[in-house]
């Protein structure tokens, strides 16, 4: 993989909380238009790691790139839709506004947006399925629509690269499919995204690329050559839930079905 075709560039890179590594060493290549999900156990850094690449953490070493140049460089060509229990929904604004907000770093902040930018914020929310709720506050939505909220500020940002951490989380199963279907409209656009992401059993189905980490980076690559037993032993150390490709229940325990 050449420079030009990688989204992501993350070089040597460590972070460590009272000097305690919560990610160590972790190199990692990811290709332009490529759905990829980061797995692995609680307190594997999957979080960790894509603030310290949107620069919310500062490493203890390594550098990351993305298309080639630094986050400061790039911002305005990334998204990013957080937990959403890492966000304060009693602030009192409506859901226009929230998405409208994804389109700050082309205006500047002491830019009022104009008609374009609420056409742009009616548009996204017309594609999560939140039209209706526009003038809704934030604070009245439910779990789910407030991640389909999330995500249509993110695509009024317009990206080119998509850092979701775990958007499917507390959602529904027609909001799970509805995003399932929109991140794999944004690859098919020719967008990178990337999901941190919890259930083994989705993944071969969601993704097409998948990195597995616990504070090292075990292994990354196409969902069909990486997901494998081997790797999901030496992610989890131990006993990991899921159904298989056929849809029979299995359990994995370093590396055997059980």
């Amino acid at each position: 993989m050449d420079s030009k075709t990688k989204a992501l560039e993350v070089t040597d890179l460590t972070v460590a909380y009272q000097r305690k590594p919560v990610l160590w060493d972790i190199d990692l290549d990811v290709p332009s238009g490529v759905l990829m999900a980061i797995v692995g156990p609680n307190g594997a850094g999957k979080t960790t790691l894509i603030k310290t690449i949107l620069g919310l953490l500062k490493p203890a070493a390594g550098h990351v790139l993305i298309h080639g140049k630094s986050y400061i460089e790039q911002r305005q060509i990334v998204g990013y839709v957080p937990q959403r229990g890492s966000v304060d929904w009693d602030f009192p604004t409506s859901v226009l506004d929230v998405v409208m907000m994804g389109r700050y770093g082309e205006l500047g902040w002491f830019k009022r947006p104009g008609r374009r930018e609420r056409d742009l914020a009616h548009d996204a929310l017309t594609k999560v399925g939140m039209a209706d709720y526009a003038d809704r506050q934030i604070s009245q939505l439910s779990g789910g629509q407030q991640q389909r909220v999330f995500l249509a500020r993110a695509l009024v940002q317009d990206a080119q690269i998509y850092f979701m951490d775990e958007p499917f989380q507390g959602v529904d199963a027609t909001t799970e499919r509805a995003i399932v279907t929109l991140l794999q409209e944004l690859r098919a656009a020719g967008k990178t995204v990337i999901v941190v992401h919890h259930d083994l059993q989705t993944v071969p189905e969601y993704f097409d690329w998948v990195t597995l980490l616990n504070v090292r980076c075990i292994a990354s690559g196409p969902v069909s050559q990486v997901f494998t037993d081997d790797n999901l032993r030496s992610t989890y150390g131990g006993r990991v839930g899921f159904l298989s490709r056929n849809g029979t229940a299995t359990e994995v325990a370093y590396g055997h079905p059980v």
